[in-house]
């Protein structure tokens, strides 16, 4: 059997017995770098050094031999040797180079994580892989998983070693046989090493025994999942893991008997065997690594038969009033399906279309080719649910529909262009809403739910542009945030609005078909668009996809004889710069009877709006009045006292954003006028999704940007205010928005008390409709204002969830609520340990109660015991953690001492990742600009 020993940066010899070389029985150990392998069966022990492009070898030593102990700098007492013998040995060996010391004769380095030098290298010299999978899952999450697998692939040199991904600890592999002979194991900064004398030019097949990696297999005791985006299939298996080598996976699961598996490929067969299962699949359709997947454990399974297509869904759902969204699950699907075959002229291009919903995923869900994930709580809903909510839902089954076109189908070939699958699943899962949700209004919500997250990092001094540079895989998660997923879209929306729809389609159709089943680039995407428009795309990508930031729009507006005769706009870059961001967006001059609504091209730094000369002086200006331009733009002060008088949502949610923007940004507007604002605004305001923008917007300014002392003095006129317009309010949902808003800035007794009584008594204000979930909601807003018996309204929630995993979630969130701070003290300690972050939607609602504004005084020093695990969560986390970690943790300081620790601590790591340093700065952005604003 193989083993892979621990670098050690020297060449140990170790002669016993017999002085002489000639006779001597040697343990020899030699290390180059950190490439190491040996050979524990037989007695075969092999050492390998390469010069001048010849193989040198020294083996066959008799199993007697006593090698020297490498866990430690410090050697047994068989190992010593003398000094003289052990040169000589060093000089025979190397003494046959006559250029010295001996050095690799291959020039592709081998690097940790998967470089682009390896991914091109690699996509230049293999063909036709296809990977062979045998695991053994057992219950529980502790015990090892042992595993097998034959990759099999086409070589077209071999002048290279070949390096496959795996990172794990080296002890992980058992045997590798190379075209059916056991080899040595090498390897080296997380890849197994195969010199060129194992390997032929055309067809090679590589067994690999092993024991599967843990990071990424989402262990729990009666269920797992993997998942393997961008880079984590290697920390499961071994592969070749870039997305631009395609591949065919045939998969086979040994499962607890009780278990249900779901994987990419239909099922083969099983076989029952003791208390075991196996399940054998059927070759996967050709897909990338990080769509590899398979779900296993202690999971229902619903299947639905309609328009000549067979569904099967999984979850562990046991809420009845949950369990009656499973209809309308299948039927969103379904709709979504419709919508993209008839869109991209392509029908669904896989072997099946199965899904599942997890506990506690992630993410909202993952486009697993024929084994979509989900996250449990987006899917289930249940008769209390919100037109947010049903339209989210909506919304996100239609992403991950539109993924098995874009990014399955046709995938980018480096993840620099992860974005371009984002971009286009939320673009279409836009266009799929307006044609298959009720009541739906599409301009409102793309409005709505991409320009304020895209806003709230372009306008940070850590924003990113669309497309990023990326050299090396393992810093992949690094380039996911709302850039690629909003900022995106909206690029997008003004690229089809500049080409016209009907061209954008033809355009998007033809990539589709050109690089179906391979893979692509945002290049090739814009030369084929760019061959059907006049428009230099060349030129307008450069500044909305190459470039960060956003512009700032100002005006020139003059009025003679009650007649506008100067209208000017000019735009320039947040940040100071001249660039010019062309898009189109619309002006509206608003009248008492009537509201006149012109687009505006701006092409150019500076336009004459030679439209609007002449006409009659209007009440007040509405800039981008559609919500499709993408900025700051003016204000004009005597529109806000007209917005509950617009009767187009639109223009209302256009209105409320480009406020908050301007107040951010400290012009004209404060956070005390923003607050009334929206506290006068959402009395008034009757569409549902901007009554949600709203109190966003009202929540934010009174805990982030309003000191303590303030908010205490006017938290009872706004609780009272809140309260009065929930009760006048007709809708259902919105009273409920508003009532959640009341739960959130609750701080007078009298509210507290009030939500402790519906608490109590599970009996929801009149109109209200709460669920479990709300309730628990409640049970921890009231912990974390320390309520009376705090801990024993937990303990009585805890009672009442009957779910296992619903149970499980508020038993981690409980010590980060505990009014002892010790205790919390000692939670935010456990975060250290990565075990403790296995569940990571767990731990960010868990950092959000931890620092809560209410806690801030004693929260603050965990700030920069926060900032130094930053790191290590990126490196061990999913994509979206530390995002999610440094969001949870920053989103609600305003200390000046707050700020001096992110400051110090980027300005004492001036080498630290800058992608990660643009990540702090983004979740910092709130704590910067409370300095200046809050009052």
């Amino acid at each position: 059997m193989l083993h892979p020993q621990p670098p050690l940066r020297q060449l140990q010899t170790g002669l016993m017995h017999n002085r002489k070389l000639r006779s001597a029985k040697l343990a020899v150990y030699l290390y180059l770098g950190r490439r190491h392998y040996y050979n524990s069966e037989g007695g075969a022990y092999a050492v390998h050094y390469t010069c001048n492009k010849q193989q040198h070898n020294l083996k066959q030593f008799p199993k007697s031999i006593i090698f020297t102990n490498t866990s430690t700098r410090t050697m047994s007492k068989h190992s010593y040797t003398l000094k003289a013998t052990t040169l000589a040995l060093s000089l025979a060996i190397f003494g046959a180079c006559s250029k010295g010391p001996a050095t690799s004769a291959y020039t592709l380095p081998v690097e940790t994580g998967v470089s682009r030098t390896l991914a091109e290298h690699r996509n230049q010299t293999l063909r036709n892989v296809q990977y062979d999978i045998k695991l053994q899952i057992p219950n529980g999450k502790t015990a090892p998983i042992p595993a097998s697998e034959t990759i099999t692939f086409d070589l077209l040199s071999k002048e290279q070693a070949l390096q496959i991904d795996f990172k794990e600890q080296p002890s992980h592999l058992h045997a590798v046989r190379v075209n059916g002979k056991q080899i040595p194991i090498e390897f080296e900064n997380e890849h197994i090493v195969i010199g060129p004398r194992y390997l032929k030019e055309g067809q090679n097949q590589v067994q690999i025994d092993f024991t599967t990696g843990n990071l990424s297999l989402n262990r729990n005791e009666d269920y797992l999942y993997t998942l393997l985006v961008p880079d984590r299939a290697r920390t499961v298996f071994p592969c070749f893991d870039q997305p631009d080598l395609k591949a065919v996976f045939n998969l086979t699961l040994t499962l607890p008997q009780d278990w249900k598996a779901l994987a990419n490929a239909p099922l083969q067969d099983s076989l029952l065997t003791g208390a075991t299962k196996t399940y054998t699949y059927l070759p996967s359709d050709t897909i990338p690594t990080y769509l590899f997947s398979f779900v296993a454990g202690d999971f229902r399974k619903v299947s639905n038969s309609d328009r000549g297509r067979t569904m099967h869904f999984y979850h562990r759902e046991t809420d009845p009033d949950k369990l009656k969204s499973i209809d309308p699950i299948f039927s969103i699907h379904r709709d979504a399906l419709a919508f993209m075959e008839d869109y991209t002229r392509i029908p669904y291009p896989f072997q099946k279309f199965d899904f599942v919903a997890i506990p506690d995923f992630q993410y909202g869900g993952m486009e697993h080719v024929g084994a979509i994930d989900y996250k449990a709580s987006t899917l289930f809903l249940d008769e209390g649910a919100t037109k947010d909510q049903l339209v989210g839902r909506s919304n996100l089954i239609a992403h991950e529909t539109a993924h098995m076109w874009f990014g399955d189908l046709v995938t980018m070939r480096w993840f620099n262009d992860v974005w371009m699958k984002e971009v286009f699943a939320n673009f279409m899962a836009d266009k799929i809403s307006k044609t298959t949700v009720k009541d739906s209004n599409y301009d409102l919500k793309f409005l709505i739910d991409h320009f304020p997250a895209a806003y709230s990092v372009d306008r940070t001094a850590g924003a990113n542009p669309i497309r990023q540079d990326l050299a090396n895989l393992q810093d992949a998660g690094t380039l996911y945030g709302h850039i690629i997923y909003h900022k995106a879209p909206i690029m997008m929306r003004q690229l089809e609005r500049l080409m016209g729809e009907q061209a954008f389609q033809e355009g998007l159709q033809v990539y589709l078909k050109t690089y179906a089943n391979s893979n692509a680039t945002w290049p090739q995407l814009i030369e084929i668009l760019d061959a059907r428009t006049p428009t230099d795309l060349q030129a307008w990508n450069q500044v909305w996809v190459n470039e960060s930031g956003r512009p700032v729009y100002d005006c020139k507006l003059d009025i003679e004889d009650g007649k506008i005769s100067v209208f000017s706009i000019s735009q320039k870059g947040e940040d100071g710069s001249d660039r010019l961001w062309p898009q189109l967006f619309e002006v509206a001059l608003v009248y008492n009877d009537r509201i006149e609504e012109y687009t505006v091209n701006m092409d150019q730094p500076s336009i004459e709006f030679q439209e609007v000369i002449g006409k009659e002086w209007p009440l007040y200006v509405l800039f981008n009045s559609s919500g499709q331009g993408y900025g700051t733009f003016p204000i004009d002060a005597r529109g806000i006292s007209y917005l509950p008088k617009l009767q187009n949502p639109v223009m209302r949610a256009s209105s409320y954003i480009n406020l908050y923007e301007n107040m951010l940004n400290g012009v004209d507007i404060t956070p005390d006028m923003m607050r009334y604002i929206t506290l006068l605004q959402s009395a008034n305001e009757q569409e549902e999704l901007n009554l949600k923008l709203l109190t966003g917007y009202l929540g934010d300014t009174f805990w982030k940007f309003t000191t303590p002392a303030r908010r205490a003095e006017i938290a009872p006129a706004f609780e009272k205010n809140l309260w009065d317009a929930m009760e006048k309010q007709k809708s259902g949902n919105a009273k409920k928005l508003l009532f959640k808003t009341y739960q959130n800035i609750a701080l007078s007794k009298e509210a507290q008390d009030r939500l402790h009584q519906v608490w109590e008594a599970q009996q929801a204000p009149a109109g209200v409709t709460l669920n479990e979930d709300d309730y628990t909601s409640l049970a921890l807003s009231l912990a974390v204002r320390d309520y009376a018996n705090s801990e024993g309204i937990l303990r009585q929630q805890l009672s009442r969830i009957k779910n296992p995993d619903r149970q499980k979630r508020l038993q981690f969130l409980m010590p980060a609520l505990s009014g002892d701070e010790q205790v919390r003290d000692a939670f935010f300690a456990s975060l250290k340990d990565r075990s403790n972050r296995d569940k990571e939607a767990w731990v960010g609602a868990a950092l959000s109660y931890l620092h809560h504004p209410l806690r801030a005084a004693s929260s603050e020093k965990y700030l920069r015991e926060s900032l130094k695990l930053v790191e290590e969560i990126q490196l061990t986390g999913d994509i979206f953690f530390p995002t999610n970690w440094l969001q949870s943790t920053f989103s609600h300081y305003q200390t000046p001492t707050a700020a001096a620790t992110i400051r110090t601590f980027l300005a004492e790591h001036p080498d630290y990742n800058p992608k990660l340093k643009g990540k702090i700065l983004q979740a910092a952005d709130h704590v910067f600009r409370a300095e200046k604003l809050a009052r």
